[in-house]
């Protein structure tokens, strides 16, 4: 078969794979098609239905790969060729490559998950045992059209649910592009009362789990993604953390004044945040934010003990704030009092300090699980035993 004949046949396929993309997009999924070809044989098709099926499997590729396995008798697909308008993750790839497939042939590039050459290629790995050969971008601006549109629509979606208030600013998703994300769901709250409006990002590792949660409340020059490695410490152990941005940083909204940013605002904002979220058992962390003890005062009923943390990570993201203007909510933090502050009598209390934890415990997942296997059987002795150091889960 010559050059052209065989970019008119991956043309031809990658065609059809886009129409079942579309169906994946009316469907409300991410608009990702795939067919299975047997020479000129089309042996199965597949589109994107995580959603549907709650699978986080169900890629278009997957399907198609399943429909084929049980229309052939044998998960092992040689001589069969896959198109698919996007290219594939590494779980995709590893199907691929496990069922023998002759070829794959992609669309569109995925510069954040691709598997076959954008983040790493698999299937030019040489140490694996089948060798599959790989096409990328054919028809790629109309592999790339659909989803671009899709996920243009839900962000304006996402915008008339959360409108921004005139007297506000809401950071570009552009300026996060380039950090790593993190592994935890993430929540956007407009309703609470005391928002009136504004938008309230938070972390939040275990939604709808209710056992104990830990309120991680950060400082003047901080937000969740700086302390990603305690959040991380404390999921590892199973527990629920919730890391809210205050109003004024992180991805949450940012009001361009400072008048608006007062301890007693804040304070308000996250016990309603607390009560949303119905969390009948928590543990306070503060961050260099004493300001937040407070809460104890005013949720006696479900603060059960405040870890102190008066140290910053070392490195800081600036993500948030392109400009001064969306400092305001950093620069009125930083004028509130510092001082040490006490919670209610009775009620648990410990800083790194009195728990014996050295070093820096916001810069490196070893040091901040260090935190956590001591901070747990503190606050809560009745949480179950986790394993030794060396024997702990590694995320």
């Amino acid at each position: 078969m010559s050059d052209a004949q065989q970019q008119a046949r991956d043309e031809h396929w990658m065609r059809q794979a886009l129409a079942h993309a579309e169906l994946a997009r009316a469907a409300g999924e991410v608009p990702v098609g795939a067919v299975l070809v047997r020479g000129d044989e089309l042996i199965a098709t597949g589109r994107n239905a995580p959603l549907a099926g709650c699978d986080p499997t169900a890629h278009a590729e997957v399907q198609a790969l399943r429909a084929a396995g049980a229309r052939l008798g044998n998960y092992r697909l040689d001589g069969c060729t896959l198109y698919v308008t996007l290219e594939p993750c590494a779980m995709c790839a590893g199907a691929m490559l496990h069922a023998r497939l002759s070829r794959v042939v992609f669309g569109a590039a995925d510069p954040k998950t691709g598997a076959a050459g954008s983040v790493l290629d698999l299937f030019a790995e040489p140490r694996l045992n089948h060798q599959t050969e790989l096409r990328g971008g054919v028809l790629a601006d109309e592999c790339a059209a659909p989803l671009a549109e899709f996920f243009r629509t839900r962000r304006q979606a996402q915008k008339a649910a959360h409108p921004l208030r005139e007297d506000a600013l809401r950071t570009p998703l552009t300026r996060f592009a380039d950090l790593a994300p993190l592994p935890w769901p993430s929540l956007y709250l407009s309703d609470l009362p005391a928002l009136a409006g504004l938008r309230l990002h938070c972390v939040d590792t275990a939604p709808g789990s209710a056992g104990a949660a830990w309120l991680l409340v950060h400082g003047p020059d901080t937000w969740s993604h700086d302390l990603r490695h305690l959040i991380g410490a404390f999921a590892e152990l199973g527990q629920r953390v919730v890391a809210p941005d205050l109003i004024g940083f992180g991805r949450s909204d940012k009001p361009k004044k400072e008048a608006p940013h007062t301890p007693q605002w804040h304070a308000q904002i996250l016990v309603e945040l607390v009560q949303r979220l119905q969390l009948p058992h928590v543990v306070l962390i503060a961050q260099q934010a004493p300001w937040a003890l407070a809460l104890a005062a005013l949720l006696p009923e479900r603060i059960a003990g405040v870890l102190r943390i008066d140290d910053a990570p070392a490195q800081r993201s600036q993500a948030p704030y392109p400009d001064k203007g969306h400092l305001a909510g950093p620069r009125a933090q930083q004028r509130w009092s510092m001082g040490a502050g006490l919670p209610p009598a009775g009620l648990p209390h410990a800083s790194l300090r009195e728990l014996g934890v050295r070093g820096a415990v916001l810069d490196s997942t070893a040091q901040a699980l260090a935190l956590a296997r001591a901070a747990l059987p503190y606050f809560l002795p009745s949480s179950p035993p986790f394993p030794p150091m060396e024997q702990a889960p590694r995320a």
